[in-house]
């Protein structure tokens, strides 16, 4: 248990720091699993953004998923750490941390709008990356096995911290 007297900005700052180490370890090592041709991969670091951007207040979550993913990406595909900076910054607006719990009904709807920002952006970036616009359906395929499994991880993470209480304890 977090003892009453840390500072709450400490607390914040901490917390941030250990998501993203999570977000890069659960990004690049942890179930990272190579698809398609154009460097992309499967993994579960989103899942860990969205329990930041559900737990800790907007500017720190933002924070989780530029450093998280833009790490990530520079230690397995560089040439995408760039837009996965501004991208993760994004994914994270759907949500709130508003909440007395981490699943509440805002964000339990959150990662299906966080798919569209990710495929919409990493679509985007490869237009912009390779000149392809053809790219929409292998862009595509690889979002809807990610960010599904990043929702599935989440809403059990999140069940699971809301169930012992972690939110109350840390705020």
């Amino acid at each position: 248990m977090i003892k009453e007297n840390i500072d709450y900005k400490t607390r914040m700052v901490t917390l941030t720091g250990v998501l993203t180490a999570m977000t890069v370890i659960f990004t690049a090592y942890i179930l990272h699993i190579p698809v398609g041709a154009n460097g992309g991969y499967v993994h579960f670091g989103d899942s860990v953004i969205y329990l930041a951007a559900a737990l800790l207040p907007t500017p720190y979550a933002l924070a989780v998923g530029a450093l998280g993913g833009g790490i990530a990406d520079l230690l397995t595909a560089p040439m995408w750490t760039i837009p996965t900076i501004i991208i993760k910054m994004l994914i994270v607006l759907p949500f709130t941390s508003h909440g007395k719990t981490l699943l509440n009904k805002r964000n339990l709807a959150a990662p299906v709008a966080s798919f569209f920002i990710s495929s919409i952006g990493y679509y985007v970036a490869e237009v912009i990356m390779f000149g392809s616009k053809t790219a929409i359906i292998s862009a595509l395929s690889g979002s809807v096995v990610q960010s599904a499994g990043s929702a599935v991880f989440f809403y059990l993470a999140a069940a699971a911290f809301d169930n012992k209480g972690i939110k109350k304890k840390l705020f």
